[in-house]
Protein backbone atom coordinates (compact mmCIF):
# COMPACT_ATOMS: atom_id res chain seq x y z
CA UNK A 1 0.00 0.00 0.00
CA UNK A 2 2.86 2.36 0.91
CA UNK A 3 4.63 1.55 -2.35
CA UNK A 4 1.47 2.32 -4.30
CA UNK A 5 1.03 5.60 -2.44
CA UNK A 6 4.60 6.68 -3.24
CA UNK A 7 4.07 5.75 -6.88
CA UNK A 8 0.87 7.80 -7.01
CA UNK A 9 2.36 10.76 -5.12
CA UNK A 10 3.02 12.85 -8.29
CA UNK A 11 -0.68 12.46 -9.22
CA UNK A 12 -1.78 13.62 -5.77
CA UNK A 13 0.53 16.63 -5.93
CA UNK A 14 -0.72 17.56 -9.41
CA UNK A 15 -4.32 17.27 -8.22
CA UNK A 16 -3.52 19.32 -5.12
CA UNK A 17 -1.97 22.09 -7.23
CA UNK A 18 -4.97 22.13 -9.57
CA UNK A 19 -7.38 22.25 -6.62
CA UNK A 20 -5.49 25.18 -5.07
CA UNK A 21 -5.22 27.21 -8.27
CA UNK A 22 -8.76 26.65 -9.53
CA UNK A 23 -10.23 27.32 -6.07
CA UNK A 24 -8.16 30.47 -5.54
CA UNK A 25 -9.09 31.78 -8.98
CA UNK A 26 -12.76 30.94 -8.46
CA UNK A 27 -12.83 32.63 -5.05
CA UNK A 28 -11.17 35.76 -6.49
CA UNK A 29 -13.74 35.97 -9.31
CA UNK A 30 -16.61 35.33 -6.89
CA UNK A 31 -15.41 37.99 -4.44
CA UNK A 32 -14.86 40.67 -7.11
CA UNK A 33 -18.19 39.91 -8.76
CA UNK A 34 -19.79 39.84 -5.30
CA UNK A 35 -18.61 43.40 -4.59
CA UNK A 36 -20.07 44.60 -7.90
CA UNK A 37 -23.34 42.80 -7.19
CA UNK A 38 -23.49 44.23 -3.66
CA UNK A 39 -23.27 47.72 -5.14
CA UNK A 40 -26.11 46.82 -7.51
CA UNK A 41 -28.23 45.47 -4.65
CA UNK A 42 -27.85 48.77 -2.79
CA UNK A 43 -28.53 50.89 -5.87
CA UNK A 44 -31.32 53.47 -5.66
CA UNK A 45 -32.06 52.76 -9.34
CA UNK A 46 -34.78 50.14 -8.86
CA UNK A 47 -34.48 48.30 -12.22
CA UNK A 48 -30.76 47.74 -11.57
CA UNK A 49 -31.43 46.57 -8.02
CA UNK A 50 -34.13 44.14 -9.23
CA UNK A 51 -31.93 42.80 -12.03
CA UNK A 52 -29.05 42.30 -9.61
CA UNK A 53 -31.34 40.58 -7.11
CA UNK A 54 -32.53 38.20 -9.83
CA UNK A 55 -28.94 37.26 -10.69
CA UNK A 56 -27.99 36.81 -7.02
CA UNK A 57 -30.96 34.52 -6.40
CA UNK A 58 -30.11 32.49 -9.52
CA UNK A 59 -26.46 32.16 -8.48
CA UNK A 60 -27.47 31.13 -4.96
CA UNK A 61 -30.10 28.65 -6.07
CA UNK A 62 -28.52 26.95 -9.08
CA UNK A 63 -26.48 23.79 -8.34
CA UNK A 64 -22.81 24.09 -9.22
CA UNK A 65 -22.98 21.01 -11.45
CA UNK A 66 -25.72 22.67 -13.51
CA UNK A 67 -23.60 25.79 -14.07
CA UNK A 68 -20.61 23.65 -15.05
CA UNK A 69 -22.65 21.67 -17.57
CA UNK A 70 -24.04 24.88 -19.07
CA UNK A 71 -20.59 26.44 -19.43
CA UNK A 72 -18.63 23.40 -20.60
CA UNK A 73 -21.14 21.33 -22.56
CA UNK A 74 -23.66 24.02 -23.48
CA UNK A 75 -21.12 26.71 -24.33
CA UNK A 76 -20.04 25.21 -27.69
CA UNK A 77 -23.65 25.43 -28.93
CA UNK A 78 -23.41 29.24 -28.78
CA UNK A 79 -19.79 29.41 -29.89
CA UNK A 80 -18.29 29.50 -26.39
CA UNK A 81 -15.44 26.97 -26.28
CA UNK A 82 -13.88 26.69 -22.83
CA UNK A 83 -11.30 24.30 -21.48
CA UNK A 84 -12.34 22.25 -18.42
CA UNK A 85 -10.08 24.39 -16.23
CA UNK A 86 -11.49 27.71 -17.45
CA UNK A 87 -15.08 26.47 -17.31
CA UNK A 88 -14.50 25.17 -13.78
CA UNK A 89 -12.91 28.41 -12.62
CA UNK A 90 -15.68 30.63 -13.96
CA UNK A 91 -18.31 28.15 -12.81
CA UNK A 92 -16.99 28.43 -9.25
CA UNK A 93 -16.86 32.21 -9.59
CA UNK A 94 -20.43 32.54 -10.83
CA UNK A 95 -21.67 30.06 -8.23
CA UNK A 96 -19.94 31.81 -5.34
CA UNK A 97 -20.78 35.38 -6.40
CA UNK A 98 -24.33 35.26 -5.01
CA UNK A 99 -23.38 34.44 -1.40
CA UNK A 100 -20.46 36.87 -1.55
CA UNK A 101 -22.83 39.61 -2.76
CA UNK A 102 -25.08 39.14 0.27
CA UNK A 103 -22.07 39.11 2.60
CA UNK A 104 -20.70 42.36 1.17
CA UNK A 105 -24.15 43.98 1.08
CA UNK A 106 -24.54 43.32 4.79
CA UNK A 107 -21.02 44.60 5.45
CA UNK A 108 -21.59 47.83 3.53
CA UNK A 109 -24.89 48.39 5.31
CA UNK A 110 -23.11 47.98 8.65
CA UNK A 111 -20.72 50.89 8.01
CA UNK A 112 -21.87 53.73 10.32
CA UNK A 113 -23.76 56.47 8.51
CA UNK A 114 -21.78 59.11 10.39
CA UNK A 115 -18.55 58.01 8.71
CA UNK A 116 -20.09 58.41 5.27
CA UNK A 117 -21.30 61.88 6.21
CA UNK A 118 -17.86 62.82 7.60
CA UNK A 119 -16.20 61.68 4.37
CA UNK A 120 -18.70 63.71 2.37
CA UNK A 121 -17.95 66.80 4.47
CA UNK A 122 -14.25 66.34 3.75
CA UNK A 123 -15.04 66.67 0.05
CA UNK A 124 -14.58 63.05 -1.01
CA UNK A 125 -16.47 62.00 -4.10
CA UNK A 126 -18.90 59.09 -3.99
CA UNK A 127 -16.31 56.79 -5.53
CA UNK A 128 -13.62 57.92 -3.11
CA UNK A 129 -15.95 57.39 -0.15
CA UNK A 130 -16.65 53.88 -1.33
CA UNK A 131 -13.01 52.92 -1.99
CA UNK A 132 -11.39 54.60 1.02
CA UNK A 133 -14.10 54.54 3.70
CA UNK A 134 -16.90 52.06 3.07
CA UNK A 135 -15.17 49.14 1.32
CA UNK A 136 -12.19 48.77 3.72
CA UNK A 137 -14.52 48.72 6.74
CA UNK A 138 -16.92 46.33 5.04
CA UNK A 139 -14.07 43.94 4.23
CA UNK A 140 -12.93 43.92 7.86
CA UNK A 141 -16.47 43.36 9.11
CA UNK A 142 -17.14 40.54 6.66
CA UNK A 143 -13.81 38.72 7.01
CA UNK A 144 -15.17 35.70 8.97
CA UNK A 145 -18.08 34.95 6.60
CA UNK A 146 -15.80 35.58 3.59
CA UNK A 147 -13.35 32.97 4.88
CA UNK A 148 -16.27 30.59 5.45
CA UNK A 149 -17.47 31.12 1.89
CA UNK A 150 -13.95 30.58 0.54
CA UNK A 151 -13.78 27.28 2.42
CA UNK A 152 -17.16 26.27 1.01
CA UNK A 153 -15.97 26.97 -2.54
CA UNK A 154 -12.77 25.03 -1.90
CA UNK A 155 -14.81 21.98 -0.96
CA UNK A 156 -17.24 22.55 -3.84
CA UNK A 157 -14.27 22.36 -6.24
CA UNK A 158 -14.59 18.57 -5.92
CA UNK A 159 -17.63 18.83 -8.23
CA UNK A 160 -15.35 20.04 -11.04
CA UNK A 161 -14.42 16.43 -11.68
CA UNK A 162 -17.70 16.08 -13.61
CA UNK A 163 -16.19 18.16 -16.42
CA UNK A 164 -12.84 16.33 -16.23
CA UNK A 165 -10.89 18.97 -14.29
CA UNK A 166 -7.88 17.13 -12.85
CA UNK A 167 -8.39 18.20 -9.23
CA UNK A 168 -8.09 15.98 -6.16
CA UNK A 169 -11.40 14.13 -6.50
CA UNK A 170 -10.71 13.36 -10.17
CA UNK A 171 -7.23 12.11 -9.27
CA UNK A 172 -8.65 9.85 -6.53
CA UNK A 173 -11.14 8.40 -8.99
CA UNK A 174 -8.42 7.74 -11.54
CA UNK A 175 -6.13 6.05 -9.01
CA UNK A 176 -9.05 4.01 -7.64
CA UNK A 177 -10.01 2.74 -11.10
CA UNK A 178 -6.43 1.69 -11.84
CA UNK A 179 -5.50 0.14 -8.49
CA UNK A 180 -8.99 -1.10 -7.52
CA UNK A 181 -8.38 0.54 -4.14
CA UNK A 182 -11.01 2.87 -2.71
CA UNK A 183 -10.01 3.61 0.88
CA UNK A 184 -6.43 4.81 0.33
CA UNK A 185 -6.98 7.37 -2.48
CA UNK A 186 -10.15 8.88 -1.05
CA UNK A 187 -8.78 8.95 2.51
CA UNK A 188 -5.65 10.66 1.15
CA UNK A 189 -7.57 13.44 -0.59
CA UNK A 190 -9.83 13.82 2.47
CA UNK A 191 -6.73 14.56 4.53
CA UNK A 192 -5.47 16.99 1.89
CA UNK A 193 -8.81 18.84 1.85
CA UNK A 194 -8.72 18.97 5.65
CA UNK A 195 -5.20 20.46 5.56
CA UNK A 196 -6.28 23.13 3.05
CA UNK A 197 -9.33 24.04 5.16
CA UNK A 198 -7.17 24.30 8.29
CA UNK A 199 -4.72 26.61 6.50
CA UNK A 200 -7.57 28.85 5.33
CA UNK A 201 -9.20 28.90 8.78
CA UNK A 202 -5.97 29.75 10.59
CA UNK A 203 -5.10 32.42 8.01
CA UNK A 204 -8.52 33.99 8.50
CA UNK A 205 -8.13 34.05 12.27
CA UNK A 206 -4.65 35.58 11.92
CA UNK A 207 -6.08 38.36 9.73
CA UNK A 208 -8.85 38.96 12.26
CA UNK A 209 -6.28 39.38 15.04
CA UNK A 210 -4.24 41.69 12.82
CA UNK A 211 -7.22 43.95 12.10
CA UNK A 212 -8.23 43.87 15.77
CA UNK A 213 -4.77 45.06 16.84
CA UNK A 214 -4.79 47.82 14.23
CA UNK A 215 -8.23 48.95 15.37
CA UNK A 216 -7.34 48.98 19.08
Amino acid sequence: MITGFITDLPLYLAGLLTTITVSASGVAIAALLGIVLAIGLRSSFRPLALLTRAYVEFARGAPLALLLFLLYYGGPQIGLLLSPYVAGTFGLGIYGAGPFAEIFRAGLNAVPKGEREAAEMLGLTRGQRFLHVELPQALRLTLPPCVGQAIALLKESAVLSVITVGELTKVAGTISSISFSVVTPYLTIALLYWALVEILSKSGRALERHFALRGS
